[in-house]
Formats: C-alpha cells, sequence, structure tokens
C-alpha cells in the first residue's frame, strides 16, 4: 500500500471509509486514479449494523420509481460485483440469492401487500402473489395466521461486515491510500474545493473531492452554506440471533412483514446467524440500544415467527442510516466546483453500493456524469444562489 504523505497531491480524495466511500475508491483506483481515502476507521459506519437486504422491489415505496431503477441497476450488477470483489480482496462478501418473501399478518396487512402487487404489475417488476397456506409452505416457520404473501425472488441479500472488509482489502491491493484520521477542514480556494486539512495536521491537496461521510455529510468543517442539504441520521436498532445447527434451515429467505404499522425484517445467513431488524428512529446522533427497541424488535418477530423466542440471543446495536430531505442519495458534482456527493443513501445503502461506485468513477475519470444518476443530483435542492463563504472551524469529521 503506499504511503501517505503530508502536503502530497492526489487526484482523489475521499471524506468517508464506509462502504459507500470504499466502493468508490475501488472502482476510481481501478480506472487509474490517485485516490486517499481519509477516515479513522476504514469499513466502519452503518454497514457494521445493517443487515444487508438487496430488496428494490419489496422496499418500494409510491413516488420512489427512480430510486426503484437505481435499486435495480445496482442489484443487477450485485452478483458480478461480489464475485469481482472477492476476487481482488481474497475475502467473502456474503453475497446469497436467496430471494425475499414479505407476509401480511392480518386482513389490512394483506390489502396494503395487494395494492403493492398491483403497483409492482403496473411498473413490470417480478413479483409472486401467494396465499397463507403458500406462504408457510415456503416458510414452515411462519405463525399460522399468515393471510398472504409477495414473493420476490430477485430480493436477495450481502453481508454488510464482511462486505465492508472486502472492500478495504480491495482498495489496498488496487492502490488506494486509505489514511487513519478525520478530516479538520475541507479547503477551499478561488471558489473551488481544492483538499483537506486533517486532525493531525497533515494538508493533502486534490483535484476533487468525494464527500461519503454519511450522516455527518453536511456537517463538514469548511463546507460552505448552501452546498450540501441537512442529511439527517435515523436511528435503527438491530438484533442478531444463532440458529443452532440442529435447527437449520430455520428461514430459507429474507422474510419481510409490516407488525403494527412497523416494518419488520428477518435475514437469515448460511452460517447460521439471523439479523432481524429494525427500528427507525428520529432521535438525532444517538446510538443507545434501548430495552424498548429490543422488546418491540422481539415482539413483532414473534408475531410473525412463534419459533423465535427460542433462539440465543448474541448481539444488540444501533446505527444512522444518513437520510437526505427526499430520502434519496445525493450523488454527483456539486454546487462548489471539486466536491462531488456521494451521500444521503437512507435504509439502501448497502444495496446502493455496487452502481454509486460505477457512477461516481465515470464521473471521476471522464467528468460526465452517467445519465442513470441525473435524477439524484445534489442540485435538485438549491433553492437559490449558494454562498462559497466556508462555515467557521468546528469538530473534525471523520
Amino acid at each position: 500500500m503506499t504511503r501517505f504523505k503530508s502536503g502530497a497531491r492526489t487526484d482523489v480524495l475521499i471524506v468517508g471509509g464506509g462502504i459507500i466511500g470504499l466502493a468508490v475508491a475501488w472502482r476510481a483506483a481501478q480506472r487509474g486514479l490517485r485516490v486517499v481515502v481519509v477516515d479513522p476507521a476504514h469499513g466502519g459506519g452503518a454497514a457494521m449494523v445493517a443487515a444487508g437486504m438487496l430488496a428494490p422491489v419489496t422496499e418500494l415505496q409510491y413516488g420512489e420509481e427512480p430510486l426503484l431503477r437505481l435499486g435495480m441497476a445496482s442489484n443487477e450488477r450485485y452478483a458480478a460485483f461480489a464475485a469481482e470483489l472477492e476476487e481482488a480482496s481474497g475475502l467473502p462478501t456474503g453475497y446469497r440469492a436467496c430471494g425475499t418473501l414479505a407476509v401480511a399478518l392480518d386482513s389490512d396487512d394483506r390489502e396494503e401487500l395487494r395494492e403493492l402487487h398491483a403497483f409492482h404489475r403496473r411498473l413490470g417488476l417480478d413479483s409472486t402473489w401467494l396465499t397463507g397456506r403458500e406462504c408457510r409452505r415456503l416458510e414452515p416457520m411462519l405463525a399460522p395466521g399468515v393471510r398472504g404473501g409477495l414473493h420476490v425472488a430477485d430480493d436477495h441479500q450481502v453481508d454488510g461486515r464482511r462486505l465492508a472488509a472486502a472492500l478495504v482489502a480491495a482498495c489496498e491491493r488496487a492502490g488506494a491510500v486509505l489514511h487513519r484520521a478525520e478530516v479538520a477542514e475541507l479547503l477551499v480556494t478561488a471558489d473551488r474545493a481544492t483538499g483537506a486539512r486533517l486532525s493531525t495536521g497533515e494538508r493533502l491537496d486534490a483535484e476533487r473531492v468525494v464527500l461519503a461521510a454519511g450522516p455527518h455529510s453536511h456537517l463538514l468543517p469548511g463546507l460552505p452554506a448552501g452546498v450540501l442539504p441537512p442529511v439527517r441520521p435515523v436511528k435503527g436498532q438491530i438484533l442478531r440471533l444463532r440458529v443452532p445447527a440442529a435447527y437449520r434451515p430455520f428461514l430459507s429467505r429474507n422474510v419481510r412483514a409490516v407488525v403494527r404499522g412497523q416494518h419488520l425484517y428477518l435475514v437469515p445467513r448460511e452460517d447460521g446467524e439471523l439479523v432481524i431488524g429494525a427500528t427507525s428512529e428520529e432521535q438525532g446522533y444517538d446510538t443507545t440500544v434501548t430495552a424498548g427497541g429490543v422488546y418491540e424488535l422481539l415482539r413483532d418477530a414473534h408475531d410473525l415467527v412463534p419459533g423465535i423466542t427460542e433462539l440465543p440471543l448474541v448481539e444488540t446495536s444501533a446505527g444512522l442510516r444518513p437520510g437526505s430531505p427526499d430520502n434519496a442519495p445525493l450523488l454527483g458534482p456539486t454546487a462548489l466546483p471539486g466536491l462531488v456527493a456521494a451521500t444521503g443513501h437512507y435504509r439502501n445503502g448497502v444495496l446502493l453500493t455496487p452502481v454509486t461506485a460505477d457512477l461516481l468513477a465515470d464521473y471521476l475519470a471522464t467528468g460526465v456524469l452517467p445519465d442513470l444518476a441525473a435524477p439524484f443530483s445534489p442540485g435538485r435542492f438549491s433553492t437559490g444562489p449558494t454562498s462559497f463563504e466556508p462555515s467557521p472551524p468546528a469538530k473534525a469529521l471523520a
């Protein structure tokens, strides 16, 4: 791995070493660009908590058709992306083509799923309506009261933690510099982003700066006002259980439902881990695991799969999703020349990793942003002239 040198100049400086920043770095390095990723703990962030569902169809909500197209484009790339990444890193990603079953526990949920199925059909999406009996035939552990469901064969999963570790290794092998530090300030010269000053006192100049710091992105010290909208943190609590070998397969595919108005999903790994998530809480930057959050997840999961309470609970955790004002990502050049956004992915960060990496690497290498990214331009939130007066120095940002 190339060593970082203070005062050096690079092609691309990436602020944030989560899976989005790392994937962009890997693809950019493959294009022959000199890349430095600055983060105090590369491979951390929301991926350490995420269940890793790749579910553009079953996650679809009304009015999100552009996001659906982006998600499906990313999902279509995932198998090849994971295989290439595993070869490049020598590590597994946990990618698994298993499909997803979305089920209804009462008549109201069933009607909601019926409407979603009709929406899928209008959009030409591949989802199949099943009776409750057919759902239980696919997943015998489901509660007897399941009223029906949707089977989506192409909504799969990946292990976010393994994905992050593989990206770290692949970046290093591709020649990207992973520098452990915090960014103390964005450097702006003549109304252009030109690099960063680090918490260590080091300075790095760059042709382009990519902001991939998740829910902290808009808080970068030195970032001019109005360049990025607030990227708010949305807290999610999640549980990890262990399925003993004698009980496997407990579930064969991703299972999701709406229980008491709350979205719930269960993601079974091949190694016996079962991930249950996730709450959705507007609690600022708090990542406390609460008794209430754990209780609600276990209670709702028990209603869906009664046998869940017999399994060992091995981990509870909470993370922060980066939500934009319209809950869609910010991809591409910002109003500040030289500054590029790759943030705001909200609940789709793991799903959108391959397509974000490809789109941003194309832009960084050619200066042309692919059409697929056009609906997600950071400029869609602009309300007037942008002031390039930098914000005062504040706490350093990963």
